[in-house]
C-alpha cells in the first residue's frame, strides 16, 4: 500500500536544466521521466488500442479545453468500452483484469464513500489468504506505475485491475445500509430543528391545543361575536396575501423573461457537473428523458449524471439498462426502506457525486441544452453565499384541457414573476421541485434534503436562506407536461401542500430565534409566501360562503347595509375573491409569450374552480398530515407530445 501512495502521491521536480520531469517515490529510489517521453509512450498505447493520430490529437485538444484528461475524453466518445479500455491496460502493466467486484468482497470502513466520487484503489478483504488491492490506472501516470512494478515485481501478486464503474457499484453495494441509515437520520440527529420527522413538537402542539380549544369554547358560547372576529382576521390576512402577489407582479424584474435570453460567452476549464434525477415506476419515460440529458450542452466527460431508482423498482432498472446510456449516466438502486420519498433517493445519491455542482430534474423534464451553463456562468459571477439557482419551468400541454392551462398560468405567475421578485431583494424563495442548481459544498453543509418532507424543495430553499445563504434565478427553461386528469393533478396538489404544511410547522418551532437568524423582513415574507398560500387555499370557500350570507342579509335588510361596517367586510370580501383570481391570470399571462396565451386561450375563465379545487387539495393535505404525514402521492408521467427542448 505505501508504494501505491507514492503511485497516487505525484509530484513534480526541476532539473538543473530547468524542466519539469514527473516524479513519484523516494530519494532513494526515484520513479521519473521526462514529460515528453510519458507523453510519447501513452500516444504508443493508445495507437495499440486502434486510435490514429488524428483521434489521439482531438481527444488532447478537448482535455484542453474542457480542463479534463485524455482518458476522460476517450471514454467519454464512446468509442471504446470502459471494460474494453481499462483490460488492455491491465494487460499493458500485466496484472489481472477484474471487471466486476463481488460487493461481499468489499468492508464498509470509514471514509469508504470517498471512492464513490474519485475512485482509485480498493483493498478487497482476503480470499483464500490472498490480499487483492484493486486499482484504477490513470494514463497520465501509467509509466509511473509501470516502472513501479518493475521495480518491485512482488507488486504484481497484490494488485489487479478494474473499472471505475465496477467500484462504484461495489461500494455502493457494500455500504447500503449504513448509508441509507445515514441518509434517513443524519439531519434528525443533527439538526432535529430542521427536520419534518416530528410533525408537532411539544410546544407547537401546546399552543395549536390551546388556541383550537379558545376557538371552539367561543364558538359555542359567544358564537356571533367570535364568527366576527374568525371573520374580520381571515379577510385581512387573505387581503394581505393578495397585496404582497400585487406588489410581485408590479416589481417582478422583466430581464428574467425568458424571451430575453442573452447568449452565453464560450468557456473552458469546466467543472464536472452532476446531474441528479430520482425515478420511481418512470419506465414509460425513460427513453425520453435520457434524450433530453443527452442534449445538455455541458462536456460528456464533465458530466456525472445519476439515474436514481428504487431497488424493487425492476421496470425502471430494466428500462434504463435496455437503453444502456454511456459511462457519463449511472444507475443508483436506492435500498428499499421508510419513508419512500424523493429527498431520500437524493440525499442517498449525493454521497456519490462528484461534481461542484448538482442540479436536479424530475423523470418528465425537458431542460433546455443550455442551462447548465448558464448556471455555472452566473454562480461563476456571484459571491459564494448564492447556494441555489432555480430555473423557470414552463408548461407544454396547456391547450390539453382546462386543468393544464391553469396549471401553467400558475407556473408561470411563481416561476417567471414571483420568484424572480423575491431573488432581486434577496428574500427567501420557495423552490420548485426541479431544476434547482446547487453549489455541492452548500448543499452539503445545510445537510442537504430532508427525506421526512414531502415538499423537500421549498423546506431545503427556506433553510438554505435560514442558514445564511441565498437562493437565485435563470433564464433558461425547463419544459414540462401538467396533469390533465383530476384525481392525478389533485393527489399531487395534495402532496404539495402537506409539504408546505411541514415546511411551515417546521419555520415556525421558535419563531423569534427564526427570525432573527433570517431578519424580520424575510420572515415575514415566508409567513405571507406559504402561510398566506395555505390560509388562501383553506378559507376560499368560506369567503363564498360569507358572500351567500351577506347577500341574504343584504336582501332582507336593504341596500343600506352596504354603508355599515358590514358592508366593508363584504366589499373586502368581493375585492378579495375578484382581485386573486384577476393577479393570478396577470402574473401568468404577462409572462407568457404570445404561443403560450394561445395556447391557454379563454381557459383561464375557469380559475373559480381550479381554485375551489385547491382548497380540496389543502384540507385534504390537513388530514393526511394527520393520517399519513410522509406518504409520497406518485405522479404518473407519460412521454409528452412536444418532446423537443
Amino acid at each position: 500500500m505505501d508504494y501505491f501512495r507514492h503511485y497516487t502521491r505525484e509530484s513534480f521536480r526541476t532539473t538543473p536544466a530547468g524542466r519539469k520531469i514527473a516524479f513519484s517515490g523516494t530519494d532513494e529510489n526515484p520513479l521519473w521521466s521526462a514529460p515528453e517521453q510519458d507523453e510519447a509512450r501513452q500516444t504508443r498505447f493508445l495507437f495499440s488500442l486502434g486510435f490514429g493520430k488524428p483521434y489521439v490529437d482531438a481527444f488532447r485538444q478537448r482535455a484542453l479545453e474542457n480542463g479534463s484528461t485524455v482518458e476522460d475524453e476517450l471514454l467519454a466518445s464512446g468509442l471504446v468500452t470502459t471494460e474494453a479500455y481499462y483490460g488492455a491496460f491491465a494487460r499493458f502493466l500485466r496484472l489481472p483484469f477484474t471487471p466486476a467486484i463481488g460487493p461481499e468482497r468489499v468492508a464498509d470502513l470509514n471514509d469508504l464513500d470517498t471512492q464513490l466520487t474519485e475512485p482509485r484503489f480498493l483493498r478487497l478483504t482476503p480470499l483464500n489468504g490472498k490480499t487483492v488491492l484493486l486499482i484504477v490506472p490513470e494514463l497520465a501516470r501509467m509509466e509511473l506505475l509501470k516502472n513501479m512494478l518493475e521495480q518491485y515485481p512482488h507488486l504484481s501478486d497484490e494488485l489487479a485491475v478494474t473499472t471505475p464503474q465496477a467500484m462504484r457499484s461495489a461500494i455502493w453495494k457494500a455500504g447500503e445500509a449504513r448509508r441509507s441509515a445515514e441518509t434517513r437520520q443524519r439531519l434528525f440527529n443533527t439538526a432535529p430543528q430542521h427536520s419534518a420527522r416530528i410533525t408537532l413538537h411539544g410546544q407547537q402542539g401546546f399552543v395549536g391545543g390551546v388556541l383550537a380549544t379558545l376557538l371552539i369554547l367561543s364558538l359555542l358560547f359567544y358564537t356571533q361575536a367570535a364568527l366576527l372576529y374568525l371573520h374580520v382576521t381571515l379577510t385581512m390576512l387573505y387581503l394581505c396575501t393578495l397585496l404582497f402577489r400585487l406588489l410581485a407582479l408590479l416589481h417582478s424584474p422583466a430581464e428574467n423573461d425568458v424571451a430575453t435570453v442573452l447568449p452565453l460567452p464560450q468557456e473552458s476549464e469546466l467543472p464536472i457537473y452532476t446531474v441528479l434525477v430520482a425515478l420511481y415506476r418512470e419506465e414509460a419515460v425513460i427513453g425520453q428523458l435520457i434524450g433530453a440529458l443527452e442534449r445538455l450542452d455541458w462536456p460528456r466527460s464533465r458530466l456525472d449524471i445519476k439515474l436514481i431508482c428504487e431497488a424493487d423498482d425492476g421496470a425502471t432498472i430494466e428500462a434504463i439498462e435496455r437503453i444502456n446510456p454511456g459511462p457519463h449516466m449511472e444507475l443508483v438502486r436506492v435500498p428499499s426502506s421508510l419513508p419512500r420519498t424523493k429527498p431520500k433517493a437524493l440525499t442517498y445519491a449525493l454521497s456519490g457525486a462528484r461534481g461542484t455542482f448538482v442540479v436536479v430534474y424530475d423523470a418528465e423534464d425537458r431542460p433546455h441544452p443550455q442551462q447548465l451553463r448558464e448556471a455555472h456562468v452566473v454562480f461563476r459571477d456571484q459571491p459564494d453565499d448564492i447556494a441555489c439557482l432555480q430555473a423557470p419551468l414552463i408548461i407544454t400541454n396547456a391547450s390539453s384541457s382546462w386543468l393544464s392551462a391553469c396549471f401553467a398560468l400558475e407556473y408561470s405567475g411563481l416561476f417567471r414573476c414571483m420568484l424572480p421578485a423575491l431573488a432581486a431583494r434577496g428574500l427567501p424563495l420557495p423552490l420548485g421541485g426541479t431544476s434547482n442548481h446547487f453549489r455541492t459544498a452548500a448543499l452539503r453543509r445545510v445537510g442537504a434534503w430532508d427525506p421526512y418532507n414531502v415538499t423537500e424543495d421549498a423546506d431545503l430553499g427556506l433553510r438554505l436562506h435560514r442558514l445564511g445563504y441565498r437562493c437565485g434565478v435563470i433564464r433558461r427553461q425547463t419544459l414540462e407536461d401538467a396533469p390533465t386528469a383530476l384525481p392525478v393533478w389533485l393527489n399531487q396538489r395534495t402532496r404539495w401542500y402537506k409539504g408546505w404544511l411541514q415546511s411551515w410547522l417546521v419555520m415556525t418551532r421558535a419563531p423569534f430565534a427564526t427570525a432573527r437568524h433570517m431578519g424580520w423582513i424575510a420572515y415575514m415574507v415566508f409567513q405571507l409566501l406559504i402561510g398566506g398560500m395555505l390560509l388562501s387555499s383553506l378559507a376560499h370557500p368560506l369567503l363564498f360562503v360569507a358572500l351567500a350570507f351577506m347577500a341574504m342579509a343584504i336582501r332582507e335588510n336593504g341596500a343600506d347595509m352596504l354603508l355599515s361596517s358590514q358592508g366593508l367586510l363584504f366589499a373586502i370580501d368581493v375585492l378579495n375573491i375578484a382581485g386573486s383570481y384577476t393577479i393570478f391570470v396577470l402574473m401568468g399571462r404577462s409572462r407568457m409569450i404570445g404561443y403560450e396565451r394561445r395556447q391557454v386561450g379563454r381557459r383561464w375563465l375557469a380559475i373559480p374552480l381550479y381554485w375551489l379545487m385547491l382548497s380540496v387539495a389543502a384540507w385534504r393535505a390537513v388530514v393526511e398530515l394527520k393520517t399519513s404525514p410522509f406518504v409520497w402521492n406518485k405522479t404518473p408521467h407519460v412521454p409528452s407530445a412536444r418532446n423537443s427542448a
